[in-house]
């Protein structure tokens, strides 16, 4: 075992200390961030696959669910891994995944091999740094500012996505897609060396507590001794039996189809469809990205504050209505209206994040890193399903507008279902 050194008392150093939990949640910004760099490339790279290959909208958008959906469908597993194995062996595992199967790509012939590499590779490997590990790391890190920081990280796997679209798509422009995919290789495997030096795994293996603790905190469930897959399993038959559980699965399938499924995936192709440039397109969702932040960090104050499920209504019923309009703003160049969209857009993008972590904290206690993970599942099933889906409606009907009208319309349906979810029998709010 690795010998620790706690962290230094304020006087004994020149400087304030900065209390461990802050170095933890950089750390696991930054791989989020490397991570999110591959997320970014399938939006840019639809058309040249479709132009060099002659493969169709729908057989690329195929290769994109597959990895949005293991992006869901591992992250419970890795949430228990989590627990077994340590966060910084499973993270460092996962960047080198995602670095793997992004340079791989550069070898590919055949449709398979972009399934191989785009969805399973780094569908692991992002789903390994999903946000059930922001889940899991303001849980073990902080009892105070736990809606901030969850808010903080999860920007950083949005933000870091969509702001990376310029930059691979002027290389997609100016050199083609295999640099752009050798690019985020490297950016991931990049990532590897911080979390290996700094990312620590508890509080006590530096000899410190959590953020905002009064004293040293047990864990609220034992390390368990079985497996990882019987943990998570064990946790999603437990949170199954609650209809809590099932309103939260069907709000983040529904968020994760009017995100990534649909505008992280579609929205470049789709401008692209209307005249507009793909690097222009790439910049509007960059500048998502950029109002993605605030939202997300004011979202993670605001669940601190205010009751997460009132939060959640809000942000779905005006999601849907800024979708609904979309297919009246698109054009060959950029203007107010669209700028208006992409702000307001951006703003509350990942918003849902910080209170359905929160409320899977409230109703299931130690295991709500697993539970949100098995949540999570449920959002890039709904993504990965209406990725595929968009990109044949744009096969058959020429145009994405049922795809956009058809997301606000499920938006709507996300608000009444969050209103409907119970408070929690110990509803505790972290200290602000």
């Amino acid at each position: 075992m690795t010998q620790t050194v706690p962290d230094r008392p304020l006087h004994a150093g020149r400087f304030p200390r900065i209390h461990r939990a802050w170095w933890v949640a950089l750390v696991a910004f930054v791989a989020l961030v490397g991570a999110a760099a591959f997320r970014a490339t399938p939006s840019v790279m639809i058309e040249p696959f479709h132009d060099e290959f002659g493969w169709s909208h729908g057989t690329i958008s195929f290769a994109i669910s597959v990895n949005i959906m293991l992006y869901g469908l591992t992250s419970p597993f890795a949430a228990a891994l989590m627990e077994r194995f340590g966060i910084r062996r499973v993270v460092a595992g996962a960047l080198a995944l995602v670095s793997a199967g992004s340079g791989l790509t550069v070898f590919m012939s055949a449709s398979w091999q972009l399934v191989l590499c785009w969805g399973l590779l780094v569908g692991l490997g992002t789903g390994s740094m999903a946000l059930a590990f922001v889940a899991t790391v303001t849980d073990r890190w902080f009892v105070a500012r736990r809606g901030l920081v969850s808010g903080i990280l999860t920007a950083g796997t949005a933000t870091g996505q969509l702001v990376f679209l310029p930059l691979l798509a002027v290389v997609v422009e100016d050199h083609g897609w295999r640099p752009a995919s050798l690019t985020v290789s490297c950016v991931a495997m990049a990532a590897v060396p911080l979390v290996v030096l700094l990312l620590r795994d508890r509080p006590e293996d530096v000899g410190t507590t959590a953020y905002g603790a009064a004293g040293p905190l047990a864990p609220a469930d034992p390390v368990p001794a079985t497996g990882a897959a019987r943990r998570a399993t064990t946790a999603l038959t437990s949170a199954a039996r609650s209809g809590t559980f099932w309103l939260l699965a069907g709000t983040f399938a529904i968020c994760g189809a009017s995100t990534n499924g649909l505008v992280g995936t579609h929205f470049v192709p789709a401008a692209h469809d209307h005249g507009m440039p793909v690097t222009t397109a790439a910049g509007l969702l960059a500048v998502v990205g950029i109002f993605d932040l605030v939202g997300t960090v004011a979202s993670g104050w605001l669940t601190d504050r205010f009751d997460p499920r009132l939060l959640l209504g809000v942000y779905y019923a005006l999601r849907g209505l800024s979708l609904m309009v979309l297919p009246l703003l698109l054009a060959d160049q950029v203007h107010p209206p669209m700028l208006f969209f992409i702000v307001f857009y951006g703003l509350d993008w990942v918003a849902t994040v910080p209170p359905t972590i929160a409320l899977c904290r409230e109703h299931f206690g130690g295991s709500g890193p697993i539970v949100f993970g098995w949540v999570l599942a449920s959002h890039q099933i709904g993504a990965a399903m209406v990725a595929f889906g968009a990109g044949l409606t744009r096969d058959h009907l020429g145009s994405y507008d049922l795809a956009w009208i058809g997301a606000g319309a499920l938006c709507a349906m996300a608000a009444a279902m969050s209103l409907a979810i119970r408070r929690g029998p110990a509803a505790v709010r972290s200290p602000g």
